[in-house]
Parts: C-alpha cells; structure tokens; sequence
C-alpha cells in the first residue's frame, strides 16, 4: 500500500515549486515594470520640460511675427499713398506741361509773325519801298502788333507806330534812316526773345521729362516695394497660422503628458504596494508549506502511518481507530496550509480536501484523487501563468519600441 502522507507531501512540494516559479515569474515582471516607470518618467519628463521651453519661445515668436506683419500692412498702406501721389503729380505735370505748351505755341506764332513784319519792312526801307510796304498786311500785322503795346513804347517806338499810320506820308521821309535802325534794334530785340522763348520752351520740357522719368523711377521702386512686402506678409501670415497650430498641439501634448506622468506616478506607486503585499504573502505561504512538508516527513509521521497498517492481530476496531488519527493529523495539516494560503490561490480545493477528510464516507483513495487533480490544476495554472509572462513580455517588449520611437520624435522637435 503505497503511502498517503507520501501523495501529500508531493502534492505540497508540487505547490512550493509553483509558488516559488510565481514569485521568480512575478519578480521579473515587477522589476521590467519598475524599469518601464523610470524610464518612461525619464523620458516623460524630458517631453514636458521640452514642450514647456517650446511654449515660451512660441508665445513670443508669434507676438514678434504680429508685430511684424502690422508694421508690413503699415509700411503698404504707405507706399500705396506714395503711388496715388506720385500718379496725381505725373497727371498735374502733364496737364500744366500741355497748358505752358499750348501758351508757348500760341505766343511763338504771334511773335514769328511779328519778327517777320520787322524784317519786311527794314527790307522795304533799305530799298527805298516804304509807301509800299504800308499797304502790304505785314505792316498791319506791325502796326496792331505795336499798338497792344503802346502803353509799353518809347519815343521811339512811337514814331514807328507813327510811320507805319501814314502819319509822316506814304513816301520815303528824311526821318526814314531813324526809324530804319529804330526797326532793325526791334527786329534784333525780337529775335532774341524769341531765343529766349524757345529756350525756356525747352528747359521747362527737359524739366518735364526729368520729372516724368524720375516719376516712372519712383512708380517702378513703390510697385517692387509693395510686392516684395505683399509677398512678405503672406509668408509671415503662414508663419503666424503655423506657429499659433504649433502651440495649440504642444499644449494639447503638455496636458496629456502631465494627465499621464500624474497616472503613471499613481499606478507605478500602486503596483508597488501591490507587489510587495504579494511578495510578503507568497514569502508566508512558502514557508507554510515548508514547515508543513518537514512535518509530514518526520518519523512520527511515518511512524503514525504504519501504526495505521492492518496486522495478523489487529482487531478492527483498533484498525478504525488508526485510521480515524491519521485522518485527523492530516486535516490538521491541511488546515495549517490553508491558513496561510492566499484567498483564491486554490484555497477552495484545500477546504474540500479538509472537507473530505473529515467526512466518514469518503476514503484516502478518493482524498489522495483529489489531491492529484489538484496537482493537474496547478500544472494547468502554471502553463496559464508561463503564458501570461510571454504575453507581458511582448507588451513590454511593444512599450520599448514606441518608447524608442517617442525619443527619436522628440529628438526630431528638438533639432527642428
């Protein structure tokens, strides 16, 4: 008969080893997650510090650009008046260059005409035709031509005004030499203010033009100007959009990151606790176990057990009897175990052993059954639990690879 207390000691062997595994298996885990907090805390941290330093330089690099951007719309509403200016003075130019021209055309015309009566009748006197002359129209156009300015003659002047009214008659007069050089000095007066017109003709077209092509000059820089600071401002309105984007999204990041160093922190400092209350209570029900096993393979357990073994001068009684304190010694270390079990780490099976073995129906057959299938259970557990650490491990595994690719973005916002 094989020995029962022998099924029970290699059952709560089967146990330690299990809840040895579990405390390796939950050690390791522990120490991946306590790493996974300080690196991640490290790494979070370093996102917050650079997000912070990113807002005060973005808060004031947008009030600069808005600065910018006003003095730009500033400096365009300038040039547009400069050009509306410059526009109204080449339209004012042009109709007073038009006004003096047509003066000047009008004015030279009268006195070419004029010039050309002097000389016909300084010709007509050389040659002795006076009379004749004074019917001609040059010396009507003479004549009208002094008489507008004969508020303005000299003696002289008037004599000739005299002359060519047939006032001293029509043939050639002894006076005739005076008022012959008196036309000649006109004719020489005449042609020089002609000269004089044309000149100043010219220098007020040469004035003109110069105006007209500084104009043109001045329209030409504006219009560059007003491009270049239209292209500008575009440019520094993207910039603006841009960066006030830019802020918005690293405020949104910061939040999330403080939301989530503060749960990190909490659930870090949780699972601490956590671990160590289990450390503490895998730690009792090893050494429950333990000092369960040393008392099973004691020589009063075996000697208890073949004290329970049927001889040729047993009496049934005395059989019923030893069976009876072996059952009872076996709950009490059964009990003994399930003291120190975690609640729900396969303590209902224990209590249905301890139920057994205190029942009179059921015998050590079936209490030693029940012990194997708990040992089957505990070997499914373990492969349950071998499972859960590789499905840990490749989330882990996961967490450091988006770790590595959250430093290289930072890294990336930070060169940038």
């Amino acid at each position: 008969l094989q020995n029962p207390i022998r099924k029970v000691v290699n059952m709560l062997q089967a146990m330690q080893k299990k809840v040895t595994e579990e405390a390796a298996v939950a050690e390791e885990l522990h120490e991946k997650y306590l790493c996974y907090c300080k690196s991640s805390g490290g790494d979070l941290a370093a996102s917050i510090e650079t997000a912070e330093a990113k807002l005060g330089e973005l808060g004031p690099a947008i009030e600069a650009a808005i600065s910018k951007k006003a003095q730009l719309e500033k400096d365009l509403a300038s040039h547009e008046a400069d050009k509306q200016a410059a526009k109204a003075a080449v339209e004012e130019a042009t109709a007073l260059r038009e006004k003096e021209k047509t003066a000047f055309d009008k004015e030279f015309a009268e006195t070419k005409a004029n010039h050309e009566s002097v000389s016909k009748a300084v010709d007509a006197l050389e040659k002795g035709m006076g009379g004749s002359f004074l019917q001609t129209g040059e010396a009507g156009v003479l004549r009208a031509f002094l008489m507008k300015k004969q508020e303005k003659l000299d003696g002289d002047r008037q004599e000739v005004l005299s002359f060519l009214s047939g006032e001293q008659g029509g043939e050639y007069a002894p006076t005739s030499s005076e008022i012959l050089g008196i036309l000649k000095q006109m004719k020489d007066e005449m042609a020089q203010d002609n000269k004089d017109m044309v000149a100043t003709e010219e220098s007020a077209k040469q004035a003109y033009d110069e105006l007209m092509q500084a104009k043109k000059n001045e329209a030409r820089a504006l219009a560059k100007a007003i491009m270049e600071k239209l292209d500008r401002r575009g440019d520094i309105k993207v910039e603006i959009a841009e960066m006030k984007e830019d802020h918005e999204d690293t405020v949104r990041r910061l939040a999330k990151d403080k939301e989530f160093q503060v749960g990190m922190k909490k659930n870090c400092a949780t699972k601490e606790q956590v671990y160590e209350e289990e450390k503490n209570m895998r730690a009792q029900e090893v050494t429950a176990l333990a000092e369960t096993i040393k008392m099973l393979n004691s020589d009063d357990a075996l000697e208890l057990f073949k004290k329970t073994l049927p001889s040729a001068g047993s009496s049934f009684l005395q059989l019923q009897t030893t069976d009876a304190s072996m059952r009872t010694q076996a709950q009490a270390l059964v009990n003994q175990a399930r003291s120190k079990v975690r609640p729900g780490h396969n303590a209902a099976r224990l209590d249905f052993i301890s139920l057994a073995l205190s029942g009179r129906k059921v015998g050590l057959d079936k209490v030693i059954k029940m012990v194997e299938e708990l040992i089957a259970t505990l070997r499914e557990e373990q492969e349950g639990d071998d499972q859960k650490k590789e499905y840990c491990t490749v989330q882990l595994d996961g967490a450091g690879e988006k770790q590595k690719v959250l430093e290289r973005t930072v890294s990336d916002i930070g060169t940038s």
